[in-house]
């Protein structure tokens, strides 16, 4: 059955960090970070990593530079692209901070990889029989858009990769409308009936639905107990607008 953990937190320089502690032993040093550690002023307080959300662009650089530090990286090594709430997933090595895409890949041990979140999940697939590694986002559109099944074609056996799902909006905290519900109903507990034509949406249920479907062993799927409700502890969008971005980082080690 899919394993649940809480994570733990652990000090790197300035910054409080949730190591992924189930992808070490597979040669992974992997976190989530926080909102906290940075140096954005509010409503982006304080460790906002996204360019695109209205916070200054300094602050946003040196933000992302903490991170680097954290992972062990030059800031020129921590690979993040455009979200664009799609399917598509590209090598990390060919990626431009103008590449557009929500999965990134990666065979190798000088970048770091890190995909943003601040509602949607943050996945981390290793596969356990050669270097491989992948961060995806996967919001309800990329999920309906297939960006997980699309990621797991990289790899050779999906039978052999471990999975980690971080911090989400729950279900509680998701409501939608018939339009988005349309997409899911088919998924046993992944929509909940609300109040009118509204309903909540398991997104976490959803992405472990489809990692199980695209092959991955349900004995190799972590999934973290923490939420962004609130957005107190991570970023939130639901919770406030405008708002940072936290993030899920990733590096081979060997």
């Amino acid at each position: 059955m899919t394993i649940e953990v809480v994570l733990g937190v652990e000090a790197r320089d300035t910054l409080t960090v949730h190591p992924v502690e189930s992808v070490r032993a597979l040669g992974v040093d992997a976190f989530v970070t926080d909102r906290f550690g940075g140096v954005s002023s509010a409503p982006y307080d304080s460790l906002n990593l996204g360019e695109h959300v209205g916070d200054r662009a300094k602050d946003v650089r040196e933000n992302r530079r903490r991170v680097a530090s954290a992972i062990g990286v030059d800031p020129s090594r921590l690979v993040i692209v455009r979200q664009v709430h799609g399917a598509n997933a590209i090598d990390a090595s060919a990626a431009t901070p103008s590449s557009e895409a929500d999965a990134l890949l990666s065979d190798g041990h000088d970048d770091a990889l890190a995909i943003l979140v601040a509602d949607c999940v943050p996945l981390l697939l290793v596969d356990c029989a050669s270097n491989r590694f992948a961060l995806v986002h996967a919001g309800w559109r990329g999920l309906h858009g297939g960006v997980i099944a699309r990621t797991l074609q990289h790899f050779v056996d999906a039978a052999q990769v471990h999975a980690f799902l971080g911090p989400s909006i729950s279900r509680e905290g998701y409501q939608v409308g018939p339009e988005v519900a349309i997409h899911f109903a088919h998924l046993p507990g992944a929509v909940t009936a609300d109040t009118g034509d509204r309903s909540r949406l398991d997104l976490g249920l959803v992405a472990t639905r489809q990692l199980l479907d695209g092959g991955v062993l349900d004995t190799s799927i972590v999934r973290c107990q923490q939420v962004t409700d609130g957005g107190e502890v991570f970023f939130s969008d639901r919770a406030q607008r405008p708002c940072g971005r936290f993030a899920l980082v990733a590096k081979r080690t060997s």
